[in-house]
């Protein structure tokens, strides 16, 4: 009887915060829209862009005029999101639309909360729904709306003059479930079990940890499954001095590439157990698991290597591995 192993599979986030520097045109747009108004940049063709360019798509030079447009727009064109997802405008459906703004020569790509996708048209005339509390982000229009008949534009501005808004931080969330290839599964079963599990290629030999599930140099798969000691040597590595959100160890600390005896491709580990200034090439480390009570399918298992306390191997025997 053949026993089919599945694939692991499992749910992973992956997030950050994206901070950039607006510089003067778009510093210009966010902050006027943090004062509820909308800007564009005029060509030197005369066309009126918004958004506004940072540098002119027919002479390549900054804008040398922005002027303001809107607030109301046509749709162009649409398309209905029946089922919106985490981050997005709206929580019910809703349109995605490019909306060309009144006095402006191209379109903005924005939401439209019509109210069903039997009110959405091209050709639709709609206004932005400003945000009860404007920042200096496309976010502070919440989404547009469809204008009512008769109904005059308005731009409905602050109190205040808005501070000039230089920095835009936008956060950056993916969701998404991973599925394993099976040496990957492999790999990871073992790691669970307390085993360093490699793959060996049967055409070359090679060793690879963790399983590339194909040998990259012969295109074989790599099926031979291989247990590799807890041993290894620090090939290259990366003292980490700079802080981070997250960050479980305080710096300075190693980040190192670790060939593990019988292996023929290094991996990534952490190693601790010493002073950052002391790690070195050819450096003889040992793994460091966690309580058996905290492992998983995850390498996070490994909480570290450490020098192991054996002599630097010599040069040759981790050259080509650099």
């Amino acid at each position: 009887m053949t026993y089919v192993t599945q694939p692991l599979r499992a749910p992973l986030d992956i997030g950050f915060d994206y901070t950039r520097s607006l510089g003067p045109t778009l510093s210009q747009f966010m902050t006027a829209l943090a004062g509820r108004r909308i800007l564009g940049s005029r060509g030197a063709d005369g066309t009126v862009h918004a958004p506004p360019f940072e540098y002119d798509p027919v002479t390549f030079a900054p804008p040398a005029e922005l002027v303001e447009v809107g607030p109301e727009g046509i749709v162009t064109s649409w398309t209905w999101m029946a089922q919106p997802l985490e981050g997005q405008p709206l929580p019910h459906p809703f349109a995605w639309a490019l909306i060309r703004l009144d006095g402006a020569g191209t379109a903005m790509l924005h939401a439209v909360d019509a109210g069903s996708a039997a009110a959405m048209r091209t050709g639709l005339r709609v206004r932005p729904r400003w945000a009860a509390s404007t920042t200096g982000s496309i976010r502070d229009i919440a989404c547009f709306v469809p204008c009512a008949p008769g109904e005059p534009g308005q731009h409905a501005p602050q109190e205040h003059a808005p501070q000039p808004v230089t920095m835009m931080t936008s956060p950056v969330l993916l969701h998404y479930e991973h599925t394993a290839s099976p040496g990957e599964s492999s790999y990871l079963r073992g790691l669970a079990a307390g085993r360093l599990l490699g793959q060996r290629c049967p055409a070359c030999g090679k060793v690879y940890f963790p399983s590339r599930g194909v040998c990259p140099a012969d295109g074989v798969p790599a099926t031979d499954e291989v247990e590799l000691p807890h041993t290894g040597t620090v090939t290259t590595f990366c003292v980490v001095n700079v802080p981070f959100p997250g960050q479980r160890v305080t710096p300075p600390y190693v980040a190192g590439a670790i060939l593990l005896d019988g292996a023929d491709i290094t991996f990534q580990h952490l190693i601790l157990g010493c002073p950052a200034s002391e790690v070195r090439m050819g450096m003889r480390v040992r793994a460091v698991w966690k309580p058996r009570a905290e492992w998983g399918t995850t390498a996070e298992n490994i909480d570290h290597f450490r020098p192991s306390g054996e002599p630097d191997a010599p040069y040759d025997s981790y050259a080509r591995h650099l």
